[in-house]
């Protein structure tokens, strides 16, 4: 899963991005809304976290701008108003969810991989196919009943061919969701993390690789 973090205080900008890393996302972060609009136009996200009140365009602007543009991503906006009335007004304006700072970390995280999960098509808390069970919640990834071992990014891979359900995934848009901005495309990294993946899951291989077009399971 790919994640925007726009949230001009850098200090806690910097530690959601931490946290959503441990939890295996592909995270970028910005300080303002400008920022946040050039990242939008060039990065395919899962879900924007949404600082409301930014410098540069404001937060609900952003937020705007998507939903005319029909945007896929989903938003999560943070803002240091709880009221009822500041929640309805941010959801009126296009957030699909909505988080009061100060906030529980576990929580950002739970409404996060809630909103991932609707960010195309519906898609079940717990992913299964051809023995592989993904729980993302738990970090958990099991093949036929056994749990298997996974660093961060070999979850975040496996997680994104889990979720194409059987479809190809490209070098190209493994590298775009499994890895933030900072990734260097000319690497043979995906290749590799494939690879070990391969490894760790066992026999019969899972990850078929398509010649020409990517992976799929």
């Amino acid at each position: 899963m790919r994640v925007l973090v726009v949230e001009d205080e850098q200090v806690l900008a910097e530690a959601v991005a931490v946290g959503l890393r441990r939890e295996s996302m592909a995270v970028d972060v910005v300080y303002d809304g400008d920022s946040a609009m050039e990242h939008i136009g060039v990065n395919d996200y899962d879900v924007i976290v949404l600082d409301r009140d930014l410098p540069g365009i404001h937060g609900d602007d952003v937020a705007r701008s998507l939903v005319e543009q029909s945007y896929t991503g989903r938003i999560l906006m943070l803002t240091a108003s709880g009221e009822l009335e500041d929640k309805v007004e941010g959801l009126t304006i296009g957030a699909d969810d909505y988080l009061a700072k100060p906030f529980a970390f576990a929580e950002l995280i739970a409404r996060v991989r809630a909103l991932g999960r609707r960010a195309v098509r519906p898609l079940p808390p717990v992913l299964r196919r051809n023995g592989i069970t993904l729980d993302p919640a738990n970090h958990v990834v099991e093949r036929d009943g056994n749990e298997v071992t996974l660093t961060p990014k070999e979850f975040a891979v496996l997680e994104v061919l889990m979720r194409a359900d059987g479809t190809v995934v490209s070098a190209e848009g493994l590298l775009e969701k499994a890895w933030d901005e900072n990734a260097d495309p000319f690497t043979n990294v995906v290749r590799v993390t494939v690879m070990t993946l391969r490894k760790k899951l066992g026999e019969p291989p899972v990850i078929q690789t398509v010649p020409g077009a990517g992976y799929r399971i």
